[in-house]
């Protein structure tokens, strides 16, 4: 099995954030969006993984690569980068890993992060996983039979098609059957939205009789913006204290301070006249003094005092000192 995670560029909705590193490697509840993502994935198909391939953009550079390469490492399997220096849509992106593209393989992008426990469907030629949800118009969603097969793909309907919505993970049978044809699509530049989709693939698929069904998961958490990726971060907290995962780390200095879970406490932090949580991430030597601090995700190195935050997110290295409650400031930065 193959995990081809196409990561597009920095993420412009989630600047500052997104200056200094791309968007699927900020932290959430201590771990990069996209290593929980491919984490994620490998513990639902319960299968040996051969490769990991990350599309990335050039510039995210070497350090980025060394990190993607060893999330592949750790779950036993090869790491290989590949560019798209150019945002030509998911298909494109895809067909930039061409060399991967073979034997079965799963399919994800890095900008969400699921929960999820089923068993894959061996007689079909594709899964897609979708999650229901209350607006479907606003989404990309899937038509399904009586059989359960997926029919059709409709993006963003105006009229009620179904509220199961695609949340971009796909499982092939043979990879190489999408790469044959996505390579018709880019070679009869077949364009929506100005860029080559995935779905025109798919569909080509579909219309040569090819097995389509749903994968749905019990969560579907977005890292977009600032706001949803807190939303995410407390999210995934609580899941992990509900599954007795250990979050605050032994070497933290705690002086007259009250941790309420859940709470993600890296090493090296320091904690002074603080109250810290629910639904806290603090990165690697970050500081705190006196500052009540809930529902946020702040990085490593950061310095914080003398506030009171909820719903804040804090980049790498930033220096914060005042009595704002609301705040999305990014590496580097230093409110005073």
């Amino acid at each position: 099995m193959k995990i081809i995670v196409p990561m597009a560029g920095r993420g412009s909705r989630l600047r500052p954030h997104t200056l200094t590193i791309p968007k699927p490697l900020i932290p959430i509840a201590g771990k990069p969006i996209v290593h929980r993502l491919v984490e994620d994935i490998v513990g639902v198909l319960n299968q040996d993984i051969e490769e990991v391939a990350f599309i990335i953009h050039e510039s995210f550079g070497k350090k980025v690569e060394q990190d993607l390469i060893a999330i592949a490492e750790k779950l036993g399997a090869k790491g290989t980068i590949y560019y798209q220096n150019e945002p030509l849509g998911t298909g494109h992106a895809i067909m930039c890993a061409k060399d991967s593209l073979s034997g079965p393989a799963v399919i994800a992008y890095a900008d969400t992060l699921i929960r999820a426990d089923f068993d894959l469907d061996q007689n079909a030629d594709s899964v897609i996983w979708v999650k229901q949800v209350d607006q479907p118009e606003a989404f990309g969603v899937i038509n399904i039979n009586e059989a359960n097969e997926i029919i059709e793909l409709v993006e963003k309907p105006k009229e009620f098609v179904s509220d199961l919505a695609v949340i971009g993970i796909y499982y092939f049978k043979d990879v190489a059957v999408l790469k044959n044809e996505l390579q018709a699509v880019l070679d009869n530049n077949i364009i929506h939205g100005g860029e080559y989709q995935i779905n025109d693939g798919i569909k080509q698929m579909m219309a040569k009789g090819m097995k389509f069904v749903p994968g749905k998961v019990s969560e579907w958490m977005d890292c977009g913006n600032k706001d949803v990726t807190v939303e995410t971060n407390s999210r995934m907290l609580s899941f992990l204290h509900d599954d007795g995962e250990k979050l605050v780390n032994d070497i933290v200095r705690i002086e007259n301070s009250t941790i309420i879970e859940p709470c993600y406490i890296a090493e090296d932090v320091v904690l002074i006249n603080s109250i810290v949580g629910p639904n806290v991430s603090l990165g690697k030597g970050t500081h705190l003094t006196n500052v009540k601090i809930k529902n946020s995700l702040v990085q490593t190195h950061a310095h914080i005092s003398n506030a009171k935050l909820d719903n804040a997110m804090i980049g790498n290295h930033a220096i914060f000192n005042g009595e704002f409650t609301s705040i999305s400031i990014g590496d580097y930065s230093v409110l005073e």
